[in-house]
């Protein structure tokens, strides 16, 4: 039940909020003052200009300078170009130069051939292979000493000192009965034009295959590894010929190793003589680059484990369809890269269960497969509830079950509207104003009164105004003004 309150006791002045409107006599007389001081060069005191209406200062319009310089979008993607050419050929300078060097073995077989002369072997290839587990090394057979040289085979690694051995010899590797390696001078041909011995690598160079001892394999990418061996040279009449010397390369693709050596003896059952021989330790582990970039994709991993968890929980706040289908779409492509950047581990073992799998790979890809699950059974509810979800009422809809959507009101009128625009926009106002949307004073959106069935509006101007004045406000306007 509404009431509307008696005229005599409205206020006198009821447009005096429509201060857009009109405006009361005491304004009105500022106003016309203002104006008048204005022609007159006269100001009274007690007007001032609002801010907006004030001249403003030249320092005003000063713009404050800015460090960045605004450039088209071509030019940053010209910019861009150019930067990462400019870094790829800066990159591509490591390989200049990169055998500039002196020789590796150049420096030892000097100093054998100066301090004590000998036969010398030289291990130019090491190959690791972890999951053999053994080793392969790549030897060559060096004489250091003029009057233990091959005439015209001098320059071995770069020192003139060294060369091939003048005299046959056998070389035997650990425990082996028969001989690993057999050197014969007389088979090294000659160069026809130089008149030197040539170094044909089947005549001068042998391989040696070893067990590696794997007992911290399971520590990659900090896994290390020891080899010992021993070697003795036997000449063509079964003298024992002394080892100066057994080096090889300190450095590989994957591995750094640390070789030392050192003079052996055996003595056989047979006889009570004393066979000469030399032993090898070899420490074989990791370079730092390969353990970093080891790390860096283990952790890249774990933070893509770590982002389809996210996933998970922001879908189950979503109600949608489509937005939950984001997230598993996320998801499902970390799925297929969890193994690929596990393969993208530097000399990486198989998946045999080493450390980095065991807390690493293999909870990935379980938590990873879960929470894939988690969002296909989510998608799945989410969509069983939009199809259990009750249409609107209020809505009508076709035969089809289609909802009947509304063409767009008509553009306010112009000159060059025909009589059948005007008419559809005419035809909008009158429903307009059917619906209550033309009360004076405007009434609030929430105080308004939306009619039961939208295509059938009718008249709501009795049932708005009783609407604002039980929200308790009353209108102004009077009667008498």
């Amino acid at each position: 039940m509404s009431f509307r309150v008696p005229a005599f006791l409205r206020p006198r002045r009821s447009f005096h909020r429509l201060r857009s409107l009109h405006l009361t006599p005491k304004e009105v007389e500022d106003r016309l003052a203002a104006s008048q001081a204005h022609l007159g060069g006269t100001k009274p005191q007690s007007l001032s200009r609002p801010m907006d209406l004030q001249p403003r200062k030249a320092d005003d319009f000063k713009l404050s300078p800015s460090p960045v310089v605004p450039m088209r979008g071509s030019t940053v993607i010209i910019l861009a170009i150019l930067s990462s050419l400019f870094f790829i050929l800066v990159i591509s300078f490591a390989f200049i130069g990169a055998d500039i060097d002196e020789p590796y073995f150049q420096k030892i077989l000097t100093s054998v051939a100066e301090t004590s002369p000998g036969l010398v072997l030289i291990g130019e290839s090491v190959d690791v292979d972890v999951d053999e587990p053994s080793i392969t090394i790549h030897w060559s057979i060096i004489a250091c000493g003029e009057d233990l040289m091959l005439p015209g085979s001098a320059g071995a690694h770069g020192s003139n000192k060294c060369g091939l051995p003048l005299n046959p010899l056998d070389i035997f590797v650990d425990s082996d009965t028969d001989p690993t390696a057999t050197y014969d001078p007389s088979q090294i041909p000659f160069d026809r034009e130089t008149g030197h011995r040539r170094s044909v690598q089947n005549l001068v160079q042998f391989d040696s295959d070893h067990i590696l001892d794997v007992h911290e394999a399971r520590l990659y990418p900090f896994d290390t590894y020891f080899l010992s061996s021993t070697i003795r040279a036997v000449s063509s009449d079964n003298q024992t010929i002394p080892i100066r010397k057994l080096a090889t390369i300190d450095i590989t693709s994957n591995f750094l190793i640390q070789t030392t050596d050192m003079e052996s003896y055996s003595t056989p059952f047979s006889n009570d003589t004393q066979e000469m021989s030399r032993d090898l330790d070899m420490r074989i582990r990791r370079p730092s680059e390969a353990r970093a970039f080891t790390l860096l994709l283990f952790g890249v991993s774990w933070i893509l484990t770590h982002v389809t968890v996210g996933h998970v929980v922001l879908a189950r706040r979503l109600t949608g369809v489509r937005s939950i289908l984001k997230h598993l779409i996320s998801a499902g492509a970390i799925l297929v890269a969890l193994p690929q950047l596990r393969n993208s581990m530097p000399d990486a073992p198989g998946l045999d269960g080493v450390l980095i799998d065991s807390i690493g790979f293999f909870p990935q890809m379980v938590i990873t497969g879960l929470s894939i699950i988690i969002l296909l059974l989510l998608l799945a509810m989410r969509e069983v509830d939009s199809l259990k979800k009750p249409q609107h009422p209020d809505r009508p809809r076709s035969s089809r079950g289609q909802s009947l959507i509304r063409p767009p009101p008509p553009p306010p009128p112009t000159e060059k509207l025909n009589s059948i625009d005007m008419s559809q926009y005419e035809f909008q106002r009158l429903m307009k104003h059917l619906k209550g949307q033309y009360v004076f004073p405007p009434v609030p959106p929430s105080h308004r009164l939306r009619p039961s069935n939208e295509m059938h509006p009718s008249h709501r101007r009795c049932k708005t105004m009783s609407k604002i004045m039980e929200a308790g406000e009353v209108s102004h306007w009077s009667d008498d003004d």
